[in-house]
């Protein structure tokens, strides 16, 4: 044991006998300083010490880091970590690993859980009647009132149901607009074969104003999905379109879009306290789980009325299905991890605990990269392809730790946020977007620079130049070169940038102006009439 750590009782507690049990193992080991084991399991030597301190459970990552340094087993080692994460929080230890949770997290429900979609079914009704009247459709809400879930637990399987009859769809398609949605979703447009219409849902449709910067290419993309309604007799297409309230009113900017949206559209409020605690009981009933009344009664009190409240309670109900005492929901476990505000923090800081200094700023890097930064706006997240992500090993373990929190998701080579409520519900991530702000919008205007000279053949024409090239270059270029935030694309763009030296020092800056205002020819006359004066006085000095 080293000379700097306090002697401990393991009959104190179960975490004091855990951190003793560890320190005994480095005992085994030879006793290894703690920079020796720093060296062999990647954790700084301070918070490999502090596991074995015994004021507090150490992460697991921490935990078997700290026993692989020692030479120890995981395995044995993990599952007493798990046994005693489950004795502190009051449950049971043995669960079935296999059994499904009835919650979904912060993740969306999918046209697969509509057994598990509670709550919104005079919603579901509501929006199935103007899907079968007419040929475009708008579903609008605050951010985390459930759009998603919505459209893909609510309409779909309601669509695809017995009680559909002849109006059952020839198909049921789903997507999101993205950065060049014409090209990426042209085809869905194409009615299938087979009676009945098809039915394309565009979900998160702000995506168009946030994503797509080229007001022609949206406004094709527009004029297509408004092509049904105009031509209702001739067309076999329907689409419904989720749109996030604060963007209501971007969609003035289309003619076609005002008109469909003032014909069919449909506003989701709050739920209801009854609605809530529906949306609680309901799937811990068909989980064979039973939840405390007064947990019940808290949560409602909670979340009731609070439009972007529900993905956060739906990771506390996950949370606390994680911690259930046998089969039952406890509010004990809800107070424990600080309730519906409190959950998401606490998960993501589960991770971020077993994160060392290098593997915390690649997250910090990869998260603000999933995030546009709102003009006046609230700010909204933004999908990258994992190639812009991940350039190392470090990077693809953080990112698989992320996805295994549910913090992020992965759909083919896309990642995203799993939900815009994490960016106001982690104090870390909202500390993070708040001090950055300007640098990442920065940041998004040069990443798509970047992607342009990539696809105009490297042009240098493409490349920044004045005071532009200037700001980038003081926000991303460091003692070492460009900035280790930056994609390999990003770097290369920034450096011809800088290498090609077509850019104004700022002192020059003004007289570049000055010379092309009309000042300068005022300027000029100016010197012209004082140079002929000159002269005439010159040439008639000597004369009386």
């Amino acid at each position: 044991m080293g000379r700097s750590e306090k002697p401990l009782d393991p009959a104190a507690g179960p975490i004091q006998r855990f951190a003793y049990d560890l320190r005994a193992l480095r005992r085994e080991a030879g006793s290894p300083t703690y920079r020796e084991m720093a060296r062999r399991a990647g954790y700084s030597g301070p918070t490999l010490s502090s596991a074995a301190a015994g004021e507090r459970l150490p992460s697991l990552p921490v935990a078997l880091a700290y026993v692989s340094a020692c030479g120890g087993q995981g395995e044995p080692w993990e599952r007493r970590w798990r046994e005693l994460t489950a004795l502190l929080a009051g449950r049971p230890v043995a669960h079935a690993e296999d059994e499904p949770a009835p919650y979904r997290g912060l993740s969306r429900f999918e046209p697969e859980d509509g057994a598990l979609f509670f709550g919104r079914e005079q919603l579901v009704d509501d929006l199935v009647g103007l899907v079968r009247e007419h040929r475009f459709v708008a579903l609008v809400g605050a951010s985390g009132s459930g759009k998603s879930s919505l459209l893909r637990a609510g309409l779909v399987p309601a669509l695809r149901g017995p009680d559909a009859g002849d109006g059952r769809p020839a198909a049921i398609r789903i997507c999101t607009p993205g950065e060049d949605p014409l090209p990426a979703h042209g085809a869905l447009l194409r009615p299938a074969e087979g009676d009945g219409d098809t039915v394309l849902v565009v979900d998160q449709f702000e995506e168009v104003f946030t994503l797509c910067q080229d007001p022609a290419r949206r406004a094709e993309f527009l004029d297509a999905l408004l092509r049904p309604g105009a031509d209702a007799a001739a067309s076999r297409l329907r689409v419904v379109i989720a749109v996030r309230a604060d963007f209501y009113g971007r969609c003035a900017e289309h003619h076609g879009l005002v008109e469909a949206l003032n014909t069919a559209s449909l506003l989701v409020g709050p739920m209801t306290p009854e609605q809530v605690r529906e949306a609680i009981v309901g799937p811990a009933r068909a989980g064979r789980l039973v939840v405390e009344r007064a947990l019940t009664t808290r949560m409602v009190a909670d979340v009731a009325q609070e439009p972007g409240a529900l993905p956060l309670m739906s990771h506390a109900l996950l949370e606390l299905w994680h911690r259930r005492r046998a089969r039952t929901l406890t509010l004990d476990a809800y107070e424990a991890f600080g309730g519906v505000q409190g959950a998401v923090a606490h998960t993501a800081e589960e991770v971020f605990a077993g994160f060392t200094e290098a593997q915390t700023r690649i997250a910090r890097a990869m998260l603000l990269r999933l995030i546009t930064p709102g003009e006046e706006a609230p700010d909204t997240r933004r999908p990258a392809g994992r190639a812009e992500l991940v350039h190392s090993a470090d990077a693809e373990a953080v990112l698989e730790a992320l996805v295994r929190a549910r913090l992020l998701t992965v759909d083919g080579s896309g990642v995203d946020l799993t939900h815009e409520a994490l960016i106001t519900a982690w104090p870390r991530l909202r500390n993070w977007v708040e001090t950055d702000r300007e640098r990442l919008r920065l940041q998004r205007r040069l990443t798509e620079s970047a992607r342009e000279w990539e696809q105009l053949g490297r042009d240098p024409d493409a490349l920044y130049r004045g005071a532009r090239l200037l700001t980038v270059r003081d926000a991303f270029l460091t003692a070492d070169g460009p900035s280790a935030d930056l994609t390999p694309l990003e770097r290369e763009f920034l450096t011809e940038s800088l290498r090609s030296g077509r850019f104004v020092r700022p002192v020059l800056i003004p007289l570049r102006r000055f010379v092309r205002s009309r000042w300068w020819l005022v300027f000029r006359l100016a010197l012209l009439c004082s140079a002929v004066i000159w002269t005439v006085w010159f040439l008639n000095r000597d004369h009386p």
